[in-house]
């Protein structure tokens, strides 16, 4: 009698265990969905405020998911990108000042494991659909960095020859043809100057020169692209990367979209970018895979304010540390999973998506240091669930510029200090009023001269790719790079 009572207090014990483990850990291997749209401001889409453009998809995924309202990126797309692709701050990474341009020598370095090769290594299906932007060389590509799909475009938008329509948004005039440049790399961050042809690539191929025209189609091909690999693959867990090039200047919203918003071509492909989303959803649910599904809809850095974008009630616009530059409009939907119709204000970034989807896959972590957190317990709306971050740094390229902790902020160059829940515009400095705050965040930069460094390349910044010779994936003569040519050798 007692071996049974034993045993039954043991099985007991055991089953609260397990249930308890079961309650703090997800069903195991969900698959992810990961929309990461161009320069989206704050307030572009109306969960986050918007008012002259409507994002109803967007609006319901709120409703039955959780806001995440001091979500950081990058104050610019390849450092915010880098982030996200290591699980670490965009410095430590990919050293550069600013961002990468086509033909540049550098990229993300292949010693740098990405969120997609932990994930593929855990069994998931991968695939890397839009824009990339960490580097546009072979060995810098998506299918070399984990994705075993891609389609999409290796840079920006606005990243080719003028009369393209590169640098002016729909029905804008064209600019005339410009000789190429006799010596192509300005630097090893790439051309600024005449850009080659803007390449739509799949897998290993180069599709298309992309035109004005063709930039109308972008956000329908990514998605239907996106809804093709997810029902190819709704036996196994996946993880889908669909970063928009939308909604960066140039604006080319698809004809069904255009002149529909309030605010003009970009509130037009907002409201586009919020229809892909409403079909990657349409998809899941038909499937039955929604029940299993972590979707995260994010932007990589402020909207550019002097481009239609808002920021609102932030302060500042892409390419400055000031919230408006850095912080993001965030949502994570799970149903079930996550607390439908909440929000949460601690700090989560970038960096915090590999340790967080690779814990939830039960994958293994980088054997490098990581700078991201596991963010789960917020995400899931754990009670008194630890704050990721005590410290989140400010870098502006290679400059250390600000350092948050909890509400406070602190702008180093001219110690100015920001209670950013009560000013979230940063708007009054408040450094007289808090000495000690001020001291204490100012402590906390200083530890920084060790790392990342406060201005240039630090000591615990790691190397970039590197390649000795960089080639367009299209020339100027419309040859495409050998190693990319499918149909064609030549573009029309």
């Amino acid at each position: 009698m007692k071996r049974l009572l034993a045993l039954a207090l043991l099985i007991g014990i055991s089953g609260a265990c397990l249930a308890a483990d079961q309650a703090a850990t997800p069903a195991a291997r969900p698959n992810f969905v990961l929309i990461n749209i161009d320069d989206l401001g704050y307030a572009d889409i109306s969960p986050f405020g918007a008012k002259k453009q409507h994002t109803p998809n967007l609006d319901r995924m709120a409703q039955e998911g959780r806001k995440l309202t001091s979500h950081y990126g990058a104050p610019v797309c390849s450092p915010s990108r880098a982030s996200l692709m290591t699980g670490c701050y965009p410095k430590r990474v990919l050293p550069i000042p600013h961002v990468l341009f086509p033909v540049s020598k550098v990229g993300l370095s292949p010693k740098e494991a990405t969120v997609a090769e932990v994930l593929k290594a855990a069994g998931y299906a991968t695939a890397c659909i839009g824009k990339w932007h960490l580097g546009d060389q072979p060995e810098f590509l998506p299918r070399n960095r984990g994705f075993d799909y891609y389609f999409g475009l290796p840079y920006s938008n606005d990243m080719g020859p003028g009369e393209d329509g590169t640098k002016s948004s729909y029905g804008q005039p064209l600019p005339k043809k410009k000789a190429a440049a006799k010596n192509p790399n300005d630097d090893d961050m790439g051309i600024r100057g005449a850009q080659p042809p803007l390449a739509l690539v799949e897998n290993n191929q180069v599709l298309e020169h992309i035109r004005a025209e063709a930039q109308t189609t972008l956000v329908k091909r990514y998605t239907e692209k996106a809804q093709q690999f997810i029902r190819d693959n709704q036996s196994k867990p996946f993880f889908l990367y669909l970063p928009h090039s939308a909604v960066h200047f140039p604006h080319y919203p698809s004809e069904a979209f255009r002149g529909k918003s309030e605010n003009g071509l970009l509130g037009d492909w907002a409201q586009e970018v919020d229809w892909s989303v409403g079909q990657v959803f349409a998809t899941l649910r038909e499937l039955k895979l929604d029940q299993n599904t972590l979707v995260f809809f994010t932007s990589d850095n402020g909207g550019p304010v002097n481009q239609g974008a808002c920021n609102l009630p932030l302060r500042g616009g892409k390419g400055s540390t000031f919230e408006g530059g850095i912080r993001v409009c965030t949502i994570a939907w799970w149903p079930g999973k996550i607390p439908a119709g909440t929000a949460t204000d601690e700090i989560t970034a970038m960096m915090d998506i590999l340790p967080t989807f690779a814990k939830l896959a039960g994958g293994k972590l980088p054997d490098r240091k990581l700078d991201g957190a596991d963010i789960w317990p917020v995400l899931a709306g754990e009670a008194g669930a630890k704050p990721p971050h005590e410290v989140f740094y400010y870098y502006q390229g290679f400059k250390l510029q600000a350092v948050r902790s909890g509400p406070w902020k602190l702008q180093l160059n001219k110690q100015l200090l920001y209670n950013l829940q009560t000013d979230i515009g940063e708007a009054t400095d408040v450094a007289a009023q808090h000495p000690d705050i001020v001291k204490r965040l100012q402590e906390y930069a200083n530890q920084m001269a060790d790392d990342l460094g406060l201005d240039g390349v630090g000591p615990g910044c790691r190397e970039l790719g590197r390649v000795e010779k960089a080639e367009p994936l299209i020339n100027h003569d419309g040859t495409i790079r050998e190693g990319f040519t499918g149909k064609f050798s030549k573009l029309p």
